[in-house]
C-alpha cells in the first residue's frame, strides 16, 4: 500500500494500540548533548594520546 505522507509516531500509536487511557502519552526527547570529547579536534586527540603513550612508556623503563 502506498502513503500519501508518513505517519507520526503518535499516529502510528494509535493506529496500533487505540486511544488508550490517560497515562499514556508520546513525548519528544531532546536530542542527546555531546560530551567532552567530541569538542576536541583530531589534532587534539591525536596529542593527547602521544601524551598518554609517553608517560605510559616512561612508566615502563623505570
Amino acid at each position: 500500500m502506498r502513503r500519501l505522507r508518513p505517519l507520526s509516531e503518535e499516529e502510528c500509536y494509535l493506529r496500533c494500540y487505540g486511544a488508550g487511557d490517560s497515562q499514556v502519552r508520546v513525548v519528544q526527547l531532546e536530542p542527546p548533548r555531546p560530551r567532552g570529547l567530541a569538542r576536541l579536534t583530531g589534532e587534539e586527540l591525536r596529542r593527547l594520546f602521544e601524551v598518554r603513550l609517553d608517560a605510559r612508556e616512561a612508566g615502563l623503563a623505570a
